[in-house]
């Protein structure tokens, strides 16, 4: 399998996330397709990595990763505060805390 199709996997799985993320309203589903995003660009880094034949891009793919799982403890919460005082994880109730 040549590089080229990992890089149309990477392309098609970020336009599914920013699509998910631009669409839906639900917080949890957002979350995900932001997720979904990340992990393509660690895709791209990854296959960027082994087309140059250096590690650079899987380091940065890591870095990512790391980044990723902060942004999920501090997102999470956040989503859940804001569940159990509205009771709805619609993201157009999140405005409503600035209130």
């Amino acid at each position: 399998m040549n590089q080229i199709h990992w890089l149309y996997l990477s392309v098609l799985l970020f336009s599914i996330g920013a699509v998910t993320v631009l669409v839906r309203k639900n917080a949890i589903v957002v979350f995900m397709g932001v997720e979904l995003m990340l992990n393509a660009a660690n895709l791209a880094f990854v296959t960027f990595s082994r087309i140059n034949g250096n590690i650079d891009g899987q380091v940065i793919a890591l870095f990512v990763m790391l980044v990723a799982a902060a942004e999920v403890v501090v997102g999470l919460a956040i989503i859940f505060t804001i569940f159990r005082t509205r009771r709805s994880a619609s993201v157009d109730d999140a405005n409503l805390l600035k209130y």
